[in-house]
């Protein structure tokens, strides 16, 4: 990766710095109408009231929702411009009175709106882009279906065309764009209920738009826009901030007027916008006359490129290719979008057709070839031919094929013997043979022998032959024919053989794949339901017990209700017994879907259920081969899930032993020696309290003074050090001097010490943390405690502090036995010590491990390092902020 040059992050930090002055449109945006879009709207304006922000609602419409409509109580509401539109009185939302009143946050819902007749603007998102213009704030609704570039999609999901859409390069102007999503079930749930539309429109909503497989997939695509602006967004600020970034090379589409010229536009938009990379289109006017129609096309496809945010350019040249690629190497292009061409014949056989100029002459760029719905459709209704044994249409695809051999052999009749007529003959046997199976093959074989003996072959219109060599010869044209077809038709199987065991192994690599990066049940039933409706082209569930021993659906694709009582009676058996039960099966047959266990009868891991279309029928071998093998791979997923869960489970109940069994081990040693001090001590008082010398009474009660504080440390060090296990360490942050944190410390350090000289190091001005300064200190104190124990008599104890890189660093250097460089890291885990020959460790090993949470707490860190010479080094190094004076 190289880093962005100078200009680069100049421009980028300007436009971070200018998106608060430009950037102030806020968009709720949404899957389909309901989920909550104006609601969310009108949530977060009322927040933003109650923190004393000027907010006006301009126009909200609330569709009869009571609880939306609750939410504009006590809010300022502009009124409503009338209009007079066919004799009829409408009210609209008034743009001056927005202009005039001037808030700081203005409402304005449903940006897709189209304005009456005898507005200002023709669109309700110009309407808001003039007052972007005019300095306000605006926060407003929008449904994914509704933007430009998705409109083709849009339409083929649902066969409904939205005429009211958005350019995709108004969102652009969006400061944030908030996803507001319900899922498609609720939403149906809500539907039904009366709270999106009345009941009369409600029940056709349900039976066109609102079903749940267009509802899922205009989720994705809502998913899709909002990851996409997420996404550019991200590439601004990071290279705002100086980071290293790939750039991405521009996009081309090449449209000619043919066609859908419009849809070619729409994918290059897409198609840019997931790499976040400039495009444009273009067209090569080779200056041939244009049809009015192909002009007009052109001109609207044109138009569409500059609504979406991209260039339109328009290249003169005589050769399409030559100019393509010109522009390519001047402008960056690294991927160009092509429509499929229609080539003539000749070009392609002479390789000069466009796409193949292409891809000669582009070898260092990516072409891409889009064949539009139109096109699609053609090849599906050109390759579909009935395939049901005993069809009417392979019969017929039969016959016309041999008409058509006939034809050409009376034609070819004039020209060539007789004898070389059995070669057409035999191409159309093994046209059909190719095409369809052994039986019509036979047919056709049959049809071309007949007709080549009763037309061709002397005497003509008989079925005698007077030759003895014709005899032979058209007895071997049916054996020839006959074998071919057969060949053709065993090949044609294989092959089709061939492809079903590559989709079975593809679907199974791909459960895999996503079975593997599912890291517990939940997900691995939730990928392995998506897989199995995907594959198998049904409806997929799987069932698992609950607590209480009750099957429960837990994943389905699609989205779906509860089952039929027949069905969880399938699937209750399937589960217990860890056999197949359901339809297409000898038990409880009636129910509708088909039930697969995922474990055994001894450990039962749950149930898949699949169901499929009526009209599909039973399915095939296949089909049932590739269903089997994927709920036994899903099975064993769900088991090494389970096996993982009991690993885990036993590694923290070891791990969560070995604790306990230090702490106990330093409960009954670190922290009885100071006890049994204390109560020797104290017994040798009350014993011989008036025998004692003073001098002898004030050492005794000296003892007792410091194994106590050395007891209250040993308690305070594992009160702490359960406080950060539990997450329970509470952060009082405030401005302090690190010079009063540092003097603090080395002065609990000298009432323990009173002989250690400690040699301090400081900035010359003041450096301010931003910290808990009693859990700094404390944490220092540990450090330099340590560092007093392990340090010879008589040595200096260094605490150094200076500033680097954005940190301040707090260096403690003693000069003790150091420590190995293996064991560094682990000198902050919790009960451990280094011990070296005859010394023993000191102390419950909780003192740097309490130093390493508190400090990672304030987002800081500690590390050992080597001495200079000798000793040990430990490092603190604390973040620091912003001074006070200069935070906003």
């Amino acid at each position: 990766m190289t880093e962005p040059s100078r200009e680069a992050r100049a421009d980028a930090l300007l436009s971070t710095a200018q998106e608060e002055r430009q950037h102030r449109l806020k968009i709720f945006l949404g899957a389909a109408p309901g989920v909550g879009k104006t609601y969310a709207m009108l949530s977060a304006a009322r927040e933003l009231k109650r923190q004393g922000v000027d907010v006006v609602v301009g126009l909200v419409e609330t569709h009869g929702r009571a609880e939306t409509a609750a939410l504009m109580e006590g809010m300022e509401v502009l009124p409503r411009r009338a209009l007079k539109y066919n004799d009829r009185d409408f009210t609209d939302f008034d743009l001056d009175a927005a202009l005039a009143r001037r808030p700081a946050v203005l409402l304005v819902d449903e940006l897709a709106h189209r304005n009456l007749p005898g507005a200002r603007h023709e669109r309700r998102w110009q309407d808001i882009a003039e007052l972007l213009d005019a300095g306000i704030e605006v926060y407003t609704a929008l449904n994914v279906q509704h933007l430009e570039s998705l409109n083709d999609q849009v339409r083929r999901i649902t066969g409904i065309t939205v005429r009211e859409t958005v350019p995709d390069a108004f969102l652009d102007r969006a400061r944030d764009i908030v996803l507001v999503d319900l899922p498609p079930r609720e939403l149906i749930g809500r539907l039904k209920q009366g709270k999106v539309y009345v009941p009369e429109t409600a029940a056709a909503a349900l039976n066109a738009f609102f079903s749940p497989t267009n509802l899922a997939a205009l989720r994705e695509l809502a998913l899709e826009t909002i990851a996409g602006h997420v996404d550019s967004d991200l590439r601004e600020h990071m290279l705002a901030r100086g980071s290293a970034m790939t750039v991405r090379r521009r996009v081309l589409a090449a449209i000619d007027g043919h066609g859908q010229s419009d849809y070619l536009v729409r994918v290059a938009r897409r198609i840019a916008e997931r790499r976040g990379a400039p495009w444009s289109v273009a067209w090569v006017d080779t200056g041939a006359r244009l049809e009015p129609a192909r002009r007009e096309r052109l001109d609207a496809a044109m138009r569409l490129a500059r609504r979406l945010g991209g260039e339109a350019i328009i290249l003169r040249g005589h050769a399409i290719a030559d100019e393509l690629l010109a522009h390519a190497d001047r402008e960056g292009v690294g991927q160009i979008i092509l429509g499929r061409t229609r080539e003539r014949p000749l070009a392609r056989m002479l390789g000069i057709s466009l796409t193949q100029r292409l891809l000669r002459r582009g070898a260092h760029m990516e072409l891409t070839i889009i064949a539009t719905p139109v096109e699609r459709a053609k090849a599906r209704r050109r390759l579909r031919l009935p395939r049901e044994r005993g069809s009417r249409g392979e019969y017929l695809y039969a016959t016309l094929a041999t008409l058509v051999a006939f034809g050409l052999a009376f034609v070819a009749d004039r020209y060539l013997a007789v004898a070389n007529l059995s070669l057409i003959f035999l191409t159309a046997v093994l046209a059909v043979a190719v095409r369809t199976r052994m039986a019509v093959a036979v047919y056709a074989a049959m049809l071309c022998f007949l007709g080549y003996n009763f037309f061709f072959a002397a005497p003509r219109y008989t079925l005698a032959i007077a030759n003895v060599d014709d005899v032979l010869a058209v007895t071997l044209f049916l054996v020839a024919a006959l074998l071919c077809s057969r060949l053709a038709t065993r090949l044609a199987s294989q092959v089709e053989s061939l492809r079903a065991a590559h989709a079975h192994a593809r679907a199974l690599l791909t459960l895999g794949q996503q079975l593997t990066s599912s890291t517990d049940a939940s997900g691995i039933r939730e990928a392995g339901c998506k897989a199995l409706a995907h594959a198998l082209q049904g409806e997929a569930v799987i069932l698992a017990r609950d607590a209480g021993q009750v099957l429960r659906v837990v994943a389905s694709a699609p989205p779906q209700g509860e089952l039929s009582p027949q069905d969880l009676a399938a699937a209750d058996w399937s589960d217990r017994h860890g056999e197949q039960a359901g339809r297409y099966t000898d038990t409880l047959n009636g129910a509708p879907c088909w039930m697969l266990p995922l474990g055994s009868e001894a450990r039962p891991l749950g149930v898949a259920g699949l169901r499929f279309a009526p009209a599909g029928g039973e399915p095939d071998p296949e089909r049932r081969s590739l269903a089997l093998a994927m709920a036994q791979d899903i099975g064993q997923a769900l088991e090494r899930a389970r096996l993982s869960d009991e690993l885990e489970g036993a590694r923290v109940q070891g791990e969560t032993e070995r604790l306990r069994s230090a702490l106990l081990s330093s409960v009954s040693h670190d922290l009885r020696s100071p006890l049994a001090s204390m109560i020797g001590a104290a017994g040798t008082l009350i014993s011989y309290e008036q025998k004692l010398p003073a001098e002898d009474r004030r050492a005794l009660l000296d003892a007792i003074l410091a194994e106590g504080q050395r007891l209250d440390s040993y308690i305070q060090n594992l009160l702490d050090m359960t406080r950060l296990g539990h997450g329970t360490l509470k952060l009082n942050r405030d401005w302090t001097d690190s010079a009063e944190i540092v003097a603090a410390a080395v002065t609990r350090l000298r009432k323990l010490f009173p002989d250690l000289h400690v040699e301090i190091l400081m900035p010359a001005g003041p450096v301010l943390l931003h910290v808990h300064a009693a859990l700094i200190e404390q944490a220092l104190f540990n450090i330099l405690e340590n560092a007093a124990r392990f340090s010879p008599a008589g040595e200096v104890v260094r605490v150094t502090t200076r500033c680097a890189d954005g940190s301040l660093l707090i260096d403690v250097a003693d000069r003790g036995p150091g420590i190995p460089e293996d064991e560094r890291a682990r000198i902050f885990d919790m009960f451990y010590s280094v011990s070296r020959g005859d010394r023993a460790p000191q102390g419950t090993g909780l003192g740097l491990a309490i130093c390493r949470g508190m400090i990672g707490a304030h987002g800081g860190s500690v590390e050992a390092l080597p001495g200079d010479g000798i000793g040990t080094i430990i490092r603190i190094s604390l973040p620091l902020p912003s001074p006070p004076e200069a935070e906003p």
